[in-house]
């Protein structure tokens, strides 16, 4: 089943590209997983049909009560980060074996098409990072990796936005700024177009993720090669703080951010991110 939040109300897309916009008692896709969940949306009856074109689509969740960065979960992009840091004489790297994550503001969160706006702090060094997003469906606490799957109401992509000026101030020590305030400036995580539940992904997950700019192929990957999986994911942050019903998880990028390859996004510029059976997300950087 496909939900997107829409101006109307929440939809579901009964065929490709019609939308029944439900009789529901909520405002988008992240109050129905906080409240009748998705099953009431699978059997909601529909007070109006519309074609996908007329609606304006917001963020699947609006705002989550948490949003987690999981950093270096494809071993291509850790590969990238390493021969970065060679180049730079910092010697052998180690990465961690456990997942790395942090915190960023939920207010980071944008819909697709909107524009992705360059902060006056720092408007120059901004790049992206096509991933996947896991989303809650129930709460989760010290969950086992076989009943993870459970927990998770279902997909969608978002783009994970990064200032790489204020992230390597947060490299190189700078106590004044953080990894998370680098990618928590507004607008900074479109998410969307839609939710895809959970039942509609066969397991394992083998889901193909690209990433263009401006029409130009810069991340080619499948989830087939994630150094954690997600329901690996989802036990593991699980263990640290209570996932609770909305909360969004970005699982991690692949080879082929602009950092290191001196390419960051200019305005006019447009990424989208394409996944197997989501769609894709697209956002243009605003002058």
């Amino acid at each position: 089943m496909r939900l997107y939040t829409t101006d109307r109300g929440v939809g579901r897309e009964d065929r490709p590209g019609t939308l029944s916009i439900l009789g529901l008692p909520v405002a988008d896709v992240g109050a129905l997983l906080q409240g009748p969940g998705t099953e009431a949306a699978r059997h909601a009856a529909a007070r109006e049909t519309v074609g996908l074109g007329e609606v304006v689509l917001g963020p699947p969740v609006p705002r989550p009560g948490k949003v987690i960065i999981v950093g270096l979960n494809y071993p291509s992009h850790g590969e990238e980060a390493r021969e970065a840091l060679e180049a730079m004489g910092r010697g052998d790297v180690a990465f961690p074996t456990e997942p790395v994550f942090r915190f960023v503001a939920g207010s980071a969160i944008t819909a697709h098409g909107q524009p992705i706006t360059p902060p006056a702090l720092a408007p120059d060094r901004l790049d992206y990072e096509g991933e996947i997003a896991v989303v809650i469906g129930r709460a989760a606490r010290d969950v086992p990796r076989d009943q993870a799957w459970e927990h998770i109401a279902g997909l969608t992509i978002v783009n994970d936005v990064t200032a790489r000026d204020v992230q390597m101030r947060a490299v190189n020590g700078d106590p004044a700024v953080s990894d998370g305030s680098a990618k928590s400036f507004d607008t900074f995580k479109p998410l969307g177009p839609c939710l895809v539940t959970a039942d509609e992904f066969p397991r394992p997950l083998d889901l193909r993720l690209q990433t263009r700019v401006n029409g130009e192929l810069r991340q080619d990957y499948r989830t087939s090669t994630l150094l954690h999986p997600f329901e690996d994911l989802v036990a593991h942050l699980s263990r640290f703080h209570t996932l609770e019903a909305g909360d969004v998880i970005c699982t991690g990028t692949p080879r082929g951010v602009g950092y290191f390859a001196d390419r960051f996004l200019a305005p006019g510029d447009t990424v989208e991110i394409t996944v197997d059976g989501i769609g894709t997300l697209a956002n243009t950087v605003s002058a």
